[in-house]
């Protein structure tokens, strides 16, 4: 049997290459709801006031923001909020900002879809509980794209303080754009250990991957056509997300499996983990979740 990603496996923060800073930080903390934790010459770290730094945002020299359509890389990061209340005053706050948001309901969560101003997309969504997911008959979880229930939400959200997010917020999951979507299943499921939640390839060229049964952790499409390349390293874009594992056995495992599969992995210099890299080169971060996390 192939090994398997722990069942505790999250996925943790995100590193974003922007091209203005401050015009990033006062998107993120005015529009989305994040808060300034600490910021340190052009590196910004923000969360939602809990125990955990959820995004890290970095200017980079001679920035190019990248264009949509040419390039793999991020697709979206997706910000869990803990309950349809706190999607619903994230929407009223959006809808107030004036910027396009684009819906969906999966059936398994809700979902809003903006652009920051390099053109990074954000997912922020909640999920319905477990529970009342249902599945196929191969057993993976059945999505879809429904309409949202607009109304709904901002009828949750009335009442209430137009608050940031709750210190609860996680970073829930990363869809990616891939150069080859057979390898990176090799990569995601067959080295790391994923498991396979939603096989969409032959319909709309995409795989939905998780550990502990969870939806999915990982998003992986070619909806930027096979072999799209990564855009250069001046670009904006993703420069890293983060696998977070439950204890320093489940992280060494995961590097022994690169190591034996020849996948590219390193030590972190300050001793905070591995980086890797998908086929794509994609760049990973894996560490062990802080206690209490």
């Amino acid at each position: 049997m192939a090994a398997k990603m722990d069942p505790a496996t999250s996925l943790g923060e995100v590193r974003l290459k922007v091209s203005h800073l401050d015009r990033s930080i006062a998107f993120y903390r005015d529009v989305v709801g994040l808060q300034v934790e600490n910021r340190q010459g052009d590196v910004a770290y923000l969360g939602a006031g809990g125990d955990r730094t959820l995004l890290v945002l970095e200017q980079v020299p001679d920035a190019v923001v990248t264009p949509k359509g040419r390039f793999s890389g991020l697709y979206h990061f997706a910000i869990l909020l803990p309950t349809r209340e706190a999607l619903g005053i994230a929407l009223r706050r959006l809808a107030a900002s004036g910027i396009h948001i684009g819906q969906a309901d999966h059936l398994v969560s809700e979902a809003l879809y903006i652009s920051d101003p390099d053109q990074n997309g954000i997912e922020i969504y909640r999920d319905r509980p477990r529970d009342e997911w249902e599945h196929d008959a191969r057993g993976q979880v059945k999505m879809a794209t429904d309409p949202i229930d607009w109304e709904g939400l901002l009828a949750l959200a009335a009442g209430h303080a137009d608050t940031a997010m709750p210190p609860e917020t996680i970073i829930g999951h990363v869809h990616l754009h891939v150069a080859n979507l057979a390898e990176a299943e090799k990569f995601y499921c067959g080295v790391l250990g994923f498991d396979m939640m939603a096989d969409y390839l032959r319909q709309a060229g995409a795989l939905f991957v998780s550990a502990g049964g969870y939806h999915h952790h990982l998003g992986l499409n070619i909806w930027q056509g096979a072999g799209a390349p990564l855009p250069p390293p001046n670009s904006t874009g993703l420069a890293w997300y983060t696998i977070e594992l439950p204890d320093a056995d489940a992280v060494a495992a995961v590097v022994e499996r690169l190591k034996s599969a020849g996948s590219p992995v390193s030590a972190i210099e300050s001793g905070e983990g591995w980086m890797a890299s998908d086929p794509t080169g994609i760049a990973i971060r894996l560490v062990v979740r802080a206690s209490g996390k």
